[in-house]
């Protein structure tokens, strides 16, 4: 997933998003929140893939995380085993 493409989505979601470059590596931390009166949420993701799940998870009240935990698990067995 593209850095570029998944700021564009969380904008418009009304995230704000960031990066910051690990020191002595090529690797990204990415920053997330969005604050309104009602609520706030942010975090910190090691990937562009684990920072749009976590702000899809949010945006859907962990509605899907169920469903997307089994998955990883069966994958990551599935994926084992071959």
């Amino acid at each position: 997933m593209k850095w570029s493409e998944i700021k564009k989505w969380a904008k418009a979601k009304g995230y704000n998003v960031s990066r910051e470059k690990t020191e002595d590596t090529d690797e990204y931390t990415y920053l997330y929140n969005w604050n309104n009166e009602d609520r706030s949420a942010g975090g910190v993701a090691t990937s562009t893939k684990d920072l749009a799940t976590d702000i899809y998870n949010d945006l859907t009240s962990n509605k899907h995380l169920a469903h997307q935990l089994q998955y990883k698990k069966e994958f990551k067995w599935f994926n084992h085993e071959n």
